[in-house]
């Protein structure tokens, strides 16, 4: 059946002769339905599945779209109700940035990264109230040294059902956790809540950075959050504070 020259214009689909990837078509597609307010605030789009019949593309492609668009504010995913339109503008506000020790001790300190530990292990109960979740948790326990001394502890806790291939993704000692989230977790990265505190040393923590067990550290814990504010991975910074220097700064985004 021909199209109706009548037909509105904006029934589009995705050209598979176009070079450009299909998810960054389904994306601008989506982005088209938002600004036009055919999607309008609030309004549940239709599930994956729909969208794959409706767009004949794969659940994968569509899932990609509906991430970038989740990323940048305009959709939100409710859990167990599904995908709404969040916004037409894209998120404004701030971008945090954070850097930890190399950029505070200087080009001529050699600082590098060892990896202590990383698989599946059952964590301490502070990190399961973290991200809300009796699943399995994969963790990473890294060392960062300055001058070849240790300044300070990194742990990592992500439940493993949000990234099942964290091991094989992840070369953990030089790519970045929010890199592997960005470009793999089907739930983005989409803000942080940050606490620091000062704390007594454990004497596995005392250990690794061979200091006396019970001497106060600096200890900066980390929650990151999807757009729909469930948890996607708690991080924990532990130094001592004339090893180990934190400095936060913020941008405008838009």
């Amino acid at each position: 059946m021909m199209q109706n020259e009548t037909e509105p214009l904006h029934n589009k689909t995705v050209d598979r002769f176009n070079q450009e990837k299909l998810y960054i078509q389904l994306t601008r597609i989506f982005l088209e339905e938002i600004h036009s307010a055919r999607w309008e605030t609030g309004q549940r789009i239709l599930t994956e599945e729909e969208l794959c019949k409706k767009y004949n593309v794969s659940k994968i492609t569509v899932r990609q779209a509906i991430g970038n668009l989740v990323s940048e504010g305009y959709l939100i995913k409710v859990q167990g109700k599904g995908t709404f339109v969040n916004s037409a503008l894209p998120v404004v506000g701030l971008a945090m940035k954070t850097r930890l020790t190399e950029d505070m001790f200087g080009k001529e300190v050699k600082v590098e990264r060892e990896i202590l530990f990383s698989g599946i292990k059952e964590p301490q109960p502070e990190a399961r109230s973290y991200l809300k979740t009796d699943g399995s948790i994969y963790y990473i326990l890294c060392r960062r040294m300055v001058g070849g001394d240790p300044a300070y502890l990194e742990e990592s806790f992500i439940p493993y059902r949000i990234l099942p291939d964290i091991d094989k993704l992840m070369d953990t000692a030089c790519k970045s956790l929010y890199a592997v989230f960005q470009e793999h977790s089907l739930k983005k990265i989409f803000k942080a809540v940050q606490t620091v505190e000062i704390a007594l040393a454990g004497e596995d923590y005392a250990r690794y950075l061979d200091l006396d067990g019970g001497i106060p550290v600096l200890v900066v814990h980390r929650l990151l959050l999807s757009s729909d504010s469930s948890p996607v991975a708690y991080t924990k910074f532990l130094g001592s504070s004339d090893k180990y220097k934190f400095q936060t700064e913020f941008e405008r985004i838009r």
